[in-house]
């Protein structure tokens, strides 16, 4: 699968695309072996990001389509739906998807998010406290959750 370069004002994504769809998104980090010149979709997303990451985005318009089992994809629509600044935890998205028991296969659904960022998995926190996890690290969470004010620095998302 070929990945696009996202350039970005916090550092190079990279993007797999089909068709007029975003399948995955990387974070900045090794550049994949398999790269690919992207076209106007990969550029809408450059935008969109480069926007979200200098503030003036709260929300994204790209056509998404994530791949996962029927039980991912409920608990990746109930996290787009959590609101830009905010956080919710794992127990209230299990509930939301319908199996409130599930947190933690929520958990593995949200660990298995093929586009972070875009489907906000950065905004689900444990209800005990603390940040979770996050593929990408949890610098990058509380770097994500600060911009949009949800996660103070020397203190604890909120």
């Amino acid at each position: 699968m070929p990945w696009s370069p996202v350039p970005t004002p916090w550092g190079v994504f990279h993007a797999h695309t089909e068709e007029d769809h975003l399948l995955a998104l990387r974070f900045p980090g090794p550049e994949p072996e398999d790269l690919a010149p992207g076209g106007p979709l990969v550029a809408a997303l450059a935008r969109e990001l480069g926007e979200y990451f200098r503030g003036e985005r709260t929300s994204f318009d790209l056509p998404l389509d994530p791949r996962g089992t029927a039980f991912q994809r409920a608990v990746w629509a109930e996290l787009r739906r959590v609101p830009y600044g905010t956080t919710v935890s794992y127990r209230e998205i299990a509930r939301r998807a319908g199996r409130p028991q599930a947190s933690r296969a929520v958990g593995q659904a949200v660990g298995a998010n093929p586009l972070p960022i875009l489907i906000p998995c950065h905004r689900v926190l444990p209800a005990g406290g603390g940040l979770g996890g996050f593929g990408p690290g949890a610098d990058w969470k509380r770097r994500l959750l600060a911009l949009e004010g949800a996660y103070r620095v020397n203190s604890s998302p909120r």
